[in-house]
């Protein structure tokens, strides 16, 4: 196989992956046809409104206010519940995380921030891998992978979820 054919098979598995990360990425099943509705009965003159809606939009605000919960404080709170002594111990050092939400079991990737200082030869080493323990019983993945860095963003560790 020559090297054209071997670049041109590259780019062609290439763009299947990205092709599959794209579609399993959807909207979760809701459709824009359902937001435009709501945005156009909302724009009616007068205040076209039903009664029902009132109680729906106070449910959404409830259930918004219980989601506004940042990600490390969501983690964090999972840990408290159900994690070891030595895994909150860990999890009390976390300032962020990125990347916990959007999941589609192909390609998962989270980043968890601490306070650790020291990279990869510092303090952090032994509750980091605490940490990808503690986020792999938080989230589930088919094929995730959990970072953890440090306060100056270098990696501590890393671990499947």
């Amino acid at each position: 196989m020559g090297m054209k054919s071997k670049i041109v098979l590259g780019a062609v598995v290439g763009l299947v992956v990205i092709g599959a990360a794209s579609a399993n990425g959807g909207d979760g099943g809701t459709g824009s046809a359902d937001k435009g509705a709501s945005a156009s009965a909302d724009k009616q003159p007068g205040g076209a409104k039903d009664a029902g809606a009132d109680t729906a939009d106070a449910a959404d605000k409830a259930g918004q206010t219980e989601q506004k919960a940042s990600q490390a404080e969501q983690f964090k709170a999972f840990v408290q519940e159900n994690g070891t002594d030595q895994e909150k111990e860990a999890v009390s050092h976390v300032t962020k995380v990125q990347g916990a939400d959007d999941q589609n079991d192909i390609l998962d990737t989270a980043d968890v921030y601490t306070d650790f200082t020291g990279g990869i030869m510092g303090e952090g080493t032994g509750p980091a891998k605490l940490i990808a323990s503690a986020f792999a019983d938080w989230k589930q993945s088919a094929n995730g992978l959990v970072t953890v860095y440090d306060a100056d963003g270098e990696l501590l560790g890393n671990g499947q979820f």
